[in-house]
């Protein structure tokens, strides 16, 4: 198990110490995400008129906000990644099965052109035969 981390970041104008299993930066990154946040509402209208509760409660809602929507776009591409392996096992599978049926056409090939050689053999023997049987009958020509 890796150790705990501890590092002090700056979150809207306060340092914080924050400890977890993650890298330093990892933390570092998290209180940037929060302070951009937080910049973002400090910018709307009526934000800083909210008590101090509700402005916590709309950062939290929204960071949630943002989180689903991040878990549900990694779900898609989670979706999109099997449906894609599934493509691709069933490519892989007529891939194999053309690889088999071109070894069969192959041999089935080679053995019809060995076929073919062995009648051609037997062919010019066959004329060869012929030709002397015809000079036996007819040894004056």
């Amino acid at each position: 198990m890796s150790s705990k981390n501890k590092t002090e970041v700056l979150i809207g104008g306060k340092i914080y110490t924050l400890s977890g299993y993650e890298s330093e930066e990892y933390l570092q990154k998290v209180a940037t995400y929060m302070n951009n946040k937080i910049a973002e509402f400090k910018n709307m209208d009526g934000y800083q008129k909210l008590s101090s509760d509700l402005r916590g409660i709309l950062l939290n809602l929204n960071t949630a906000d943002d989180y689903f929507k991040a878990k549900k776009q990694a779900d898609n591409l989670e979706d999109e990644l099997s449906e894609k392996d599934k493509e691709l096992y069933e490519i892989k599978h007529e891939l194999i099965t053309a690889q088999i049926k071109l070894e069969t056409a192959e041999k089935t090939l080679e053995s019809l052109q060995e076929e073919s050689n062995d009648y051609q053999k037997r062919i010019v023997q066959l004329e060869t035969q012929l030709e002397s049987l015809k000079e036996q009958k007819n040894p004056t020509d």
